[in-house]
């Protein structure tokens, strides 16, 4: 046995050693996540019924979790498991358990799971600064100006912008394939549901995914409108993308539809957790 194959190997079972407790986190990670999303659409929805709420993105979502009863103590926990979803997205990036492989396409999913893990971990932090009350990390701010002032001043700035608008629009585009064709059942295992609630729990994840690529779709029309106009405050996130939502005509209407989506979105991302197949070997 080469070198080159050993380490492999070596990798690989401690991938298998290690994938029960990554694997709890993983379930909790997705939990989590789900917290947030539907934090995130219920407070759109208040906004958009007249209920007192407001759009905001997910770290504004974690703020609002930590408002309630007992917020601290859900912070924490909010905080673990998007620790646990961060190192569930690395492990995927780097361990390709999946089987994504080496390809264009691959790579590309496995960059995207890389950089999922990177912004899920910034979100734990932000959590667990809230949750010791310690000074916010990242904020709440429209940190999407600085990150396309910063490229916009590289060379070939704008083509960089414009290249990350057309990346997300891509995604979004692939998301609602993904929500049209249900491809996201292949990595559920609900053979232990009855036949409603598995029907349920396609109909949630047809509407959350296709919630959030319409999000990421105007994330994506941000990006291109920065590059285009070379202005970086024309860049913007979620919460942009909500408030440009209830600006157009019958805009509540949107808004509340687009909120009831990214209330799915979360609750499909509890069943994720709840029945994801979820292996590191």
């Amino acid at each position: 046995m080469n070198t080159s194959q050993q380490v492999k190997r070596e990798v690989q079972h401690a991938a298998h050693q290690a994938a029960p407790w990554v694997v709890r986190l993983a379930r909790l990670g997705y939990a989590s996540k789900g917290a947030v999303y539907v934090t995130l659409g219920a407070l759109a929805a208040r906004a958009a019924f007249g209920q007192g709420g407001k759009t905001t993105d997910t770290r504004g979502a974690i703020a609002s979790i930590g408002e309630q009863p007992f917020g601290q103590a859900l912070l924490v926990v909010v905080a673990l498991g998007l620790i646990g979803y961060s190192l569930w997205q690395f492990a995927r990036a780097a361990l390709d358990p999946e089987g994504q492989g080496t390809g264009a396409k691959g790579l590309a999913k496995r960059l995207g799971y890389l950089l999922s893990g990177g912004a899920h971990t910034a979100l734990a932090l932000y959590a667990g600064s809230l949750a010791t009350r310690a000074r916010p990390i990242g904020g709440s701010g429209r940190n999407e100006d600085d990150w396309t002032a910063l490229l916009l001043d590289q060379p070939f700035g704008p083509f960089l912008v414009g290249a990350v608008g057309l990346v997300a629009l891509g995604i979004a585009a692939s998301q609602l394939f993904v929500a049209y064709k249900k491809a996201f059942l292949k990595r559920l295992d609900l053979s232990r549901l009855p036949a409603d609630r598995q029907r349920l729990a396609t109909r949630l994840g047809q509407a959350g995914i296709a919630a959030r690529a319409v999000v990421l779709a105007i994330v994506g029309g941000f990006f291109l409108q920065a590059a285009w106009t070379h202005n970086a405050q024309r860049a913007g996130g979620i919460a942009e993308a909500l408030r440009t939502v209830e600006q157009q005509p019958f805009g509540p209407w949107l808004l509340g539809t687009v909120a009831l989506g990214l209330i799915a979105f979360g609750l499909y991302a509890v069943v994720q957790g709840l029945f994801r197949r979820i292996r590191l070997e």
